[in-house]
């Protein structure tokens, strides 16, 4: 089994629950078992910011699943949610992203792994330290890339 870590975001509808349903239905895929889930974080859009506040997790997975079926179910998962992809990072009633998949590397039109910006965004930085805090990036710790963006507006989100 290869480990996972999957972005979650939602800020259409039932945020909340589209965030449980989104990690039941992976937690369901053949041959993957969840195995850890961050806090939900409530955080200012990121990329397009007229729109509703996210609400943002990290899950960590093992699976046997390779990185583009993956993907592929991931995709699933979100069009069976409602998801319609209309504007890029324009609202949506769910987002699920392969943030790792192991160590492995690549870089075609279809995926990229590591994700090309998760240094970028608190929201998927905070998440992702409680699930995997030890992992590198380009030489450099989650921890420390979080501080060169720890102006975002990112808050732990209580129900």
């Amino acid at each position: 089994m290869i480990s996972a870590c999957i972005s979650l975001g939602s800020n259409m509808g039932e945020r909340l629950s589209n965030l449980k349903a989104a990690v039941d239905m992976v937690a369901g895929l053949e041959t993957t078992a969840l195995t850890a889930e961050s806090a939900v974080y409530e955080t200012e859009p990121w990329g397009l910011k007229d729109q509703d506040r996210f609400l943002n997790m990290c899950i960590k997975i093992e699976t046997e699943l390779s990185p583009k079926e993956l993907l592929k179910k991931l995709q699933e998962i979100e069009l069976g949610l409602g998801r319609k992809r209309l504007i890029r990072w324009g609202p949506r009633t769910i987002d699920l992203d392969i943030l790792i998949y192991d160590d492995v590397q690549m870089d075609d039109e279809q995926l990229t792994l590591p994700h090309p910006r998760i240094t970028e965004r608190a929201f998927v930085l905070m998440p992702l330290l409680e699930i995997a805090g030890d992992i590198i990036i380009n030489g450099r710790h989650l921890s420390s890339w979080l501080e060169d963006i720890s102006d975002q507006g990112i808050w732990m989100f209580k129900e």
